[in-house]
């Protein structure tokens, strides 16, 4: 019996996990999208969380992305509020899909969804072929787990213990959160208790407490999701545990009015279950959700304290999001601007430290590259975990191309700290530029400058028009170069500048025009067809 029991409940996490990759796949940036919509108010953050997660079919993924999103500072935590109520809502799907008979179509969707998979060669076609099998094997496990729950007719202390839970629903919310902090799954514990509902083991008013109780259990994975987060994201994991138990207390309260409600709902004890978990998060949601802003003030009480600030830390990017590979990539082009910004400031402090002479910034653009340099690394691991991940095809193209704009934010962070370099040289050796050639200096920095900003536009909105732009200020900057090198050239030759300002002068000329080459590479990934100039490495 326990081997059958545990191989149902293998079959059914299998069946679950198959569906929900399907989904998420065909949903692609959808999901983006719909997290876009969170900032306008918690009613569209419960309706998001709620979709959400009936895509990936369990509220405890949900969260533990919410948890993600909310240490990567993509979701503040009054939004997290309505997409965590959301995502148990969502999560009744489940039992709901359960409850009905698809018992005869599980070996027909078990056969269709087989074939899809081996023998079609489109890749949508596949993808429905994962869908149906998913929904076969879910069936399939949960037939399993009936099954193997009937000789438990004939163990009277299994009877007993069904009555004493009756009486004793405090008992019942215990063995719920024990099971479903055990499983890591409110949904495949909720598929057990229908599974003995179906064999008529479990009265409605016994499967209550219980239900309660995998509600409070499901929190757990939150919970131990915020290990090693940021303290926001402890917070949102903290939210979701306080919602269902104060849900819990509010429903054991009114234990026996919810079980005759439910009674009417139907008369099969599986879809009573069903429509009591429905019931449940939905009311707890509803009562709930207009006191949201005071869950928040109260746990911040609870959790006081500030996040720290640590520029060689991810901002963006969160192991947790790796669950949800569309949104990663998202964040990573996210992940990858912030890093860019930071060299982009990096290279006008050290212009600016030749033209000043200023020994601070010069020590500035050092601590900065260090940052650079950990978040480059950073962001690789990053990518290499994404690139691991069931993605599409367009993804995998995109994310193999951040690869090499990852290295080219680098690399303007290294012509950076050569600039620097030379500031640390000139101010060493005292040497002065003429007023010429500290105008062209600010003329080509300021063309560069426009490359990186043209750049980071066309990649964070993926606009070719900039692409473009960024293109014809990187021709301009390679014009500049060959006639500040002439000018140069002509400069010594009527003895207007010394030798070792000259050497000094074609060095930061050679090292800004690199920095522009890197620049305009950074927009290639948006569109390579616009670049016309040979990218370098």
């Amino acid at each position: 019996m326990v081997i059958n029991l545990f191989a149902g409940l293998a079959i059914f996490l299998y069946g679950m996990k198959v569906m929900s990759d399907a989904l998420q796949r065909a949903a692609g940036n959808k999901m983006k999208k719909l997290l876009e919509i969170l900032t306008r108010n918690r009613v569209l953050a419960v309706l998001v969380g709620t979709v959400i997660t009936a895509i990936i079919q369990s509220s405890s993924a949900t969260t533990v992305m919410v948890v993600g999103l909310v240490n990567a500072g993509i979701m503040n935590l009054s939004q997290s509020v309505g997409v965590i109520m959301g995502a148990n809502i969502g999560t009744t799907m489940t039992a709901q899909l359960i409850a009905f008979k698809f018992d005869d179509i599980v070996p027909i969707a078990l056969i269709i969804g087989a074939a899809f998979i081996l023998f079609s060669k489109k890749k949508s076609r596949r993808q429905i072929g994962e869908l149906i099998l998913g929904f076969g094997l879910l069936f399939m496990g949960m037939n399993y787990m009936s099954d193997a729950m009937k000789p438990l007719r004939d163990v009277p202390e299994f009877t007993q213990f069904m009555v004493d839970l009756q009486h004793n629903p405090i008992l019942g919310v215990f063995a719920g959160f024990i099971l479903t902090a055990v499983v890591q799954s409110s949904s495949a514990t909720i598929g057990i208790l229908q599974a003995l509902a179906s064999q008529g083991l479990v009265p409605i008013e016994a499967a209550l407490p219980i239900l309660f109780g995998d509600n409070i259990g499901t929190c757990v994975t939150a919970l131990l999701a915020t290990i090693g987060a940021n303290l926001t994201a402890k917070r949102a994991g903290l939210m979701h545990l306080i919602f269902n138990v104060v849900g819990t207390f509010i429903f054991l309260l009114i234990l026996g009015p919810v079980s005759e409600i439910i009674k009417v709902t139907s008369l099969d004890t599986v879809r009573q279950i069903a429509n009591a978990h429905t019931l449940f998060n939905v009311t707890n949601t509803i009562i709930q959700l207009p006191f949201a802003g005071l869950l928040v003030t109260f746990v911040n009480k609870v959790m006081p304290g500030k996040a720290e600030d640590d520029p060689t830390k991810l901002v963006y990017l969160d192991e947790r999001i790796l669950e949800t590979p569309s949104v990663a990539v998202v964040q990573i082009i996210k992940e990858i601007i912030r890093m860019a910004e930071i060299a982009q400031a990096n290279v006008k402090k050290s212009v600016d430290a030749i033209l000043n002479g200023d020994e601070k910034l010069i020590e500035e653009v050092y601590t900065n590259e260090k940052a650079i340099n950990a978040l480059e690394r950073k962001i690789t691991e990053y990518l290499l975990a994404v690139s691991n991940k069931a993605i599409s095809p367009e993804q995998s193209k995109r994310v193999a191309a951040l690869f090499n704009t990852v290295h080219d934010v680098e690399r303007i962070g290294d012509h950076a700290e050569n600039l620097v370099e030379l500031a640390q040289f000139k101010v060493d050796n005292k040497i002065v530029f003429s007023n010429t050639a500290i105008k062209e200096m600010k003329e080509i920095f300021t063309v560069v400058d426009k490359v990186i900003e043209s750049s980071l536009a066309a990649l964070q909105n993926d606009d070719k028009e900039k692409v473009k732009e960024a293109d014809k200020y990187e021709n301009m900057v390679d014009d500049l170069r060959d006639t500040l090198r002439e000018s140069h050239i002509r400069r010594l030759n009527n003895n207007e500048c010394n030798v070792n300002a000259g050497v000094v002068f074609l060095d930061i000329v050679t090292n800004l025009e690199r920095i522009a080459d890197h620049g305009v590479n950074i927009a290639g990934i948006v569109s390579p067809s616009s670049i016309k100039h040979k990218p370098k490495m």
